[in-house]
């Protein structure tokens, strides 16, 4: 008589509140933080805040519907086990291969961004080691994961702190005229607030890390939506009041045409001295992303 094949074991229950938030707000604050408020700010004007504001509602609708799927199937997955379980084999098979398509691709561009902060000439090389050391940093468990996420979060929490004090001290500037989108000042008009939002909600999405990994989260009735929340809530707090600094000291014109918005607010600061950590800050965040994408990939 043939025996059965086992299956696949289930992965340990190892990470908390605290650990889940982690990795959904380090996903967050990825490279997009270093250069979303500048086509924001072309696009939305002085309606920018309203456009973070907007962007951060429709997050909050998407992040609770995800909070409660993965609370209610809390296995390895995201996107393929809710479709598979609540829509049938092919919308789960068409939703995970979505994911990992579109994932992969974010993987590749985070890790060219990272290669391209840290030396230009050798954006290719330093983006493929980049992969490799994190990938294994993944296949050694979640924990490990975990503890590299917080180290880099904890650089980036730091880098962010640095551009606000910076931009508090600097002479204020900012202006609130509208950027057109042929690079010259327009009207006062709200319609660009939409499209500006989302360009900022896909710096929110994130916190879909934290769904995906359902399978290895403590108690994940309770902790998942939590973490979800919690780390879009802190995101939210944190662009929120970096769209205000901003605005406030660079001006309106220099804001929207700016490749590097955080990096101009400290250079236009007494602490100009400390734009080094700035882009050090930013290597860190694009490896914080790319280590969280990384994860969610292999769990799917």
């Amino acid at each position: 008589m043939a025996q059965a094949i086992p299956g696949p074991a289930p992965l340990q229950r190892r990470l908390g509140v605290v650990d889940s938030t982690a990795i959904g707000l380090g996903s967050m604050l990825g490279a997009g933080v270093f250069v979303v408020f500048s086509p924001a700010a072309a696009l939305a004007g002085p309606w920018l805040l309203v456009a973070v504001a907007v962007a951060g509602v429709v997050a909050y609708c998407n992040a609770v519907a995800s909070a409660q799927l993965a609370a209610r199937y809390p296995s390895s997955g995201g996107t393929y086990v809710y479709g598979r379980q609540r829509l049938g084999e092919w919308p789960g098979f068409l939703a995970g291969w979505g994911f990992v398509t579109g994932k992969t691709a974010s993987c590749a561009a985070m890790a060219l961004t990272f290669g391209h902060y840290v030396a230009p000439g050798l954006a290719t090389p330093l983006a493929v080691a980049a992969v490799v050391v994190l990938t294994g940093v993944n296949l050694l468990g979640i924990t490990r994961t975990a503890l590299v996420t917080k180290i880099l979060l904890a650089v980036v929490l730091a880098t962010l702190a640095l551009v606000a004090v910076a931009a508090a001290a600097g002479p204020h500037a900012g202006g609130f005229t509208v950027i057109d989108a042929g690079g010259g000042l327009g009207d006062d008009s709200a319609w660009g607030v939409l499209p500006a939002a989302g360009l900022i909600f896909f710096a929110f999405a994130g916190y879909a890390r934290i769904a995906t990994l359902g399978e290895e989260v403590k108690d994940p009735a309770t902790t998942i939506p939590r973490a979800i929340l919690g780390a879009l809530g802190g995101a939210f707090v944190i662009y929120l009041g970096l769209a205000a600094l901003l605005q406030w000291q660079l001006p309106a014109g220099q804001l929207a045409r700016s490749t590097a918005p955080l990096l101009d607010a400290v250079a236009a600061s007494p602490l100009h001295g400390f734009a080094p950590v700035v882009q050090f800050g930013s290597a860190a965040a694009c490896l914080g992303a790319l280590l969280a994408l990384i994860t969610g990939v292999g769990r799917t």
